[in-house]
């Protein structure tokens, strides 16, 4: 399979260690991995070259089966690979950089603040679906008192 993108390859966008440990089938259909692509070109790409190095793909495409087996929303955008979750972990710009930057320069569905600190999230959580469609949403996640996973809007 060719390349979602220049740096993000098609074994990188489906890797899961929960789908390989659980022997669940995480291949996207020509529809998804299109979606994956417009993504890659129109988000994750701009930002690559603005951070000038590489970016961690802590997820990108999910199978509703491998969604459904880490706890993942019934809803989540990543099953129609409209979705990236990416982290800092290589230095070149912290997560809160790259969520501020992709918030004022990209167009985008949804962009979620995961969890981390008020200075710093975890990784971010990134969605595009269309030009027409695009919300440019930014959200905050938290866990309430009963541990439940909640978002605000920042």
């Amino acid at each position: 399979m060719e390349n979602i993108s220049k740096h993000i390859t098609y074994a990188e966008a489906i890797h899961s260690n929960t789908a390989k440990r659980k022997c669940i089938d995480n291949t996207p259909n020509p529809t998804q991995v299109e979606n994956m692509k417009v993504l890659a070109e129109k988000v994750f790409e701009p930002l690559r070259e603005w951070v000038g190095g590489p970016i961690k793909v802590n997820s990108f495409f999910r199978s509703p089966e491998l969604n459904e087996a880490i706890g993942g929303s019934k809803t989540s955008q990543h099953c129609k690979g409209q979705a990236i979750d990416v982290d800092d972990v290589y230095g070149y710009k912290t997560n809160a950089e790259m969520y501020a930057w992709v918030k004022e320069n990209l167009d985008f569905d949804q962009m979620i603040w995961e969890f981390g600190t008020d200075m710093n999230p975890n990784w971010v959580h990134i969605s595009y679906v269309s030009e027409e469609d695009n919300r440019n949403r930014c959200l905050k996640a938290y866990k309430d008192e009963y541990n439940k996973t909640k978002y605000k809007t920042i």
